[in-house]
């Protein structure tokens, strides 16, 4: 195992994230809506090759400058929402099963979710924190577009032949790294 990233400060992995990394069987990690790249540090910090994707063209060079001291990290600028959106019949750009974790925080595209869940390998965890239902109280996002509806990672989850299995789900107010009301689940698609 590689030794772990040192963070610039402010930016550092999600609590979550970070908790659950560990469980990711060998393969490639998909970081949806990535950022300047804290969770695709991590995953690369413990060996796998990642992926992330991002609309944020200067984000994504941030993460590639960052990535310089930690091998394994492949960035592509691709909107997700505005090709699933512009195009009937999207069609999601990454095969089934073809990730042993994904990992999303801070972001809700409902059309994309169940295309998530099918690029999971058997095996494959999918590690999701983003924001809930009242988190409006809080500030942004405040938009009900962009926040989960309470059980609703849950019942992602629980869709389709092969439900996921749910090692950890959490709803509800956190204060960390500001006040919010969240949705977290980390969960496994089944061998």
């Amino acid at each position: 195992m590689t030794a772990p990233h040192t963070y610039a400060a402010g930016v550092v992995p999600s609590a979550w994230v970070a908790r659950f990394a560990p469980l990711a069987p060998t393969g490639e990690v998909l970081d949806v809506a990535c950022g300047s790249g804290r969770h695709a540090l991590l995953f690369a910090a413990l060996g796998h090759p990642v992926l992330g994707i991002d609309r944020d063209a200067a984000a994504l060079e941030r993460l590639a400058a960052a990535a310089a001291a930690v091998p394994g990290i492949v960035t592509l600028q691709i909107d997700l929402e505005q090709d699933s959106e512009a195009a009937a019949g999207f069609d999601w750009p990454f095969a089934a099963g073809r990730f042993a974790a994904i990992v999303v925080t801070n972001y809700l595209h409902r059309p994309l979710l169940d295309a998530l869940v099918a690029s999971l390998a058997p095996g494959g965890i999918l590690i999701y924190e983003t924001f809930a239902r009242g988190n409006e109280r809080y500030g942004k996002p405040s938009n009900p577009d962009f926040l989960l509806m309470p059980g609703e990672l849950l019942a992602l989850a629980a869709r389709g032949a092969a439900p996921l299995h749910v090692v950890a789900f959490e709803e509800g107010e956190v204060g960390m790294p500001a006040p919010a009301l969240t949705q977290r689940i980390c969960a496994v698609r089944p061998v």
